[in-house]
């Protein structure tokens, strides 16, 4: 196996914990068959606050427990980051308010700003039910919003872990791609995370693939155009995500890649836990793919 970017299974204290106490979901008819299914959602939580500004990690869980998922990618999260998320690991939070395991990638990992705390952090996560065997942090193309004069350059945040999901292997990839209205560093992304998504499609024959997150443009936007050769869009038809008040926008993604079936998809009205609203998706797994007996 070719070396990894910044290769990690960074599980919470919570997370860890449950590894024991928490079983995997047990198996259906359906699990005996020739498909597995999952639930899987995407969530930008907006560092804990609400479309109201306000920090409220109560109501933040309240929203993710509704969404029933099994596997949630989450954008916009602070660890130890600061005022604004009362300086708690928002990830390991809602992982143990939820029961699940997590893995965090940071985007952003600065000193404290008082020494001996813990480092200042910054990026998305994966919350899942199922175990998580292996997690790595990969590095796309980024303009960072910590450096006075950024220039485009490669950074990590871009998560992937790896299940098994009911004796299917799964790997699923959270991004937050560049908000800006200029596509350039959104199209150096998506040929990042193509040639990124590839490399690990190879190296583990037969996984079902996931992409979720905040893409910061419409599905018909130019740039995303790539993706769509390897990836469907699950959530095609489904109302905007963006801003959740009132959303005008489909910026929110939860897509899936072969052998993988999308039964269905909604976005739930959910307009005051975070500035985003959710999206979330019922699957199918093939357990044999296609062309093998």
């Amino acid at each position: 196996m070719s070396p990894r970017a910044h290769t990690f299974a960074q599980l919470s204290l919570a997370g860890a914990v449950l590894t024991l106490a928490v079983a995997a979901p047990p198996a259906s008819a359906a699990d005996r068959g020739h498909t597995v299914p999952l639930r899987i959602a995407t969530y930008n939580i907006h560092a804990g606050a609400g479309s109201d500004g306000v920090f409220d990690l109560d109501r933040q869980a309240a929203a993710l427990r509704a969404l029933d998922a099994d596997v949630i990618g989450l954008q916009e999260v602070d660890v130890h980051w600061g005022a604004r998320s009362q300086g708690l690991d928002v990830a390991g939070e809602l992982a143990r308010r939820l029961g699940m395991r997590v893995s965090f990638a940071p985007i952003y990992s600065l000193d404290p700003v008082t020494a001996g705390e813990p480092r200042r952090e910054y990026g998305v996560a994966v919350l899942s039910r199922f175990p998580v065997r292996s997690a790595t942090n990969h590095e796309i193309t980024r303009l960072s919003t910590q450096d006075e004069n950024p220039v485009p350059a490669p950074a990590p945040g871009f998560g992937e872990v790896t299940l098994k999901v009911r004796g299917v292997p799964v790997q699923v990839f959270v991004t937050h791609l560049d908000y800006r209205a200029d596509p350039a560093v959104r199209e150096a992304q998506v040929a990042d995370t193509r040639r990124i998504m590839a490399r690990e499609r190879a190296e583990l024959p037969g996984a079902r693939q996931f992409l979720l997150g905040d893409f910061n443009a419409e599905p018909s936007a130019p740039e995303l155009a790539p993706l769509w050769k390897e990836l469907r869009d699950a959530g095609a038809g489904t109302p905007d995500t963006y801003p959740a008040e009132a959303p005008v926008k489909r910026i929110d993604y939860v897509t899936v890649g072969e052998g993988v079936r999308v039964r269905t998809v909604a976005v739930p009205e959910q307009p005051a836990a975070s500035d985003h609203r959710p999206v979330v998706a019922d699957v199918s797994l093939a357990r044999r793919s296609p062309g093998r007996g």
